[in-house]
């Protein structure tokens, strides 16, 4: 992941703006304590993300989960004591970041469990698609619920797609020529930058496993012609990754398992349903 030096407390102004204006007319110094309960069974994500932010407001805070186990309805996730108007201050900001990321894990979760009845081996994918400024925290997500991040973003991986090749005019040219960028330009952490090319139909798949990438994606293509595609594939070059990707939905995954090394889609960071949790009060005392 690049280092953006972002804090998940680092969002507060967005909300807080010029002040709790509800709080500053309700409370005095109360303090208060707090849970947040799990209102639907789910795999529990941002608990490392909400301790900061709460601790952040000098809040103290008790974890009752680690991130990526299973939590049922009604159970009791976190306890929060401390100031009031902290506690409400940092409150929709904790929720959010522990809604969304764990309605992600939760999904993933899902679909590698179905997949791997199909098919072990095969990997379930985080992309791009992401929600600007939260990318770091959806591919988490989708880490803890048991899926692999792909790339992050366009630093850490070559991946050759219909816009580039329409430049280039050449599968062959255009593998060729990231299979030297990647030999020449290791990451900082010597790790040499793995070259996908995406191609759409049988031709330039076999043009591709000539050329020698490390993954040919598979895009937009029916399970029957994935099936093809990739025995021939792996006829040519039994080591290249086969991903598939384009129009995967949990309605039709369970379709392409079999054949597939990794499955992406977008749908894990832009379709998915936020997990129900709530934070509830249950004592404030005056100091």
């Amino acid at each position: 992941m690049a280092d953006l030096m972002i804090e998940p407390y680092d969002f507060l102004p967005e909300d807080l703006g010029t002040g709790d204006v509800t709080s500053e007319a309700l409370l005095t110094d109360e303090r208060a304590g707090a849970i947040i309960v799990a209102k639907e069974d789910c795999v529990i994500a941002g608990i490392e993300e909400a301790v900061k932010i709460f601790e952040n407001e000098g809040l103290r805070v008790l974890p009752k989960y680690q991130d990526g186990q299973m939590v049922e309805n009604g159970q009791e996730i976190m306890s929060i004591t401390g100031d009031a108007k902290s506690l409400l201050k940092a409150e929709r900001l904790a929720l959010n970041f522990m809604c969304r990321m764990s309605g992600i894990a939760t999904t993933t979760r899902m679909l590698v469990d179905a997949c791997h009845e199909v098919n072990p081996n095969v990997k379930v994918s985080a992309t791009r698609k992401t929600t600007p400024g939260f990318r770091e925290w959806e591919k988490k997500a989708v880490i803890l619920g048991g899926g692999v991040s792909h790339r992050v973003g366009l630093w850490d991986q070559i991946l050759i797609k219909d816009n580039h090749l329409m430049m280039l005019g050449s599968i062959t040219k255009a593998v060729k020529r990231g299979r030297v960028y990647s030999k020449e330009n290791p990451m900082p952490n010597g790790q040499r930058v793995k070259v996908e090319v995406e191609v759409v139909d049988m031709g330039g798949a076999i043009e591709a496993a000539k050329a020698g990438p490390d993954i040919i994606m598979l895009d937009n293509m029916t399970p029957w012609e994935v099936e093809a595609v990739a025995t021939e594939v792996r006829k040519i070059d039994p080591e290249i990754e086969i991903e598939i990707s384009g129009g995967i939905t949990p309605d039709n995954i369970m379709e392409y398992a079999e054949h597939a090394d990794v499955i992406s889609l977008g749908w894990l960071t832009h379709s998915t349903k936020a997990a129900d949790l709530s934070l509830q009060i249950v004592e404030v005392h005056s100091v």
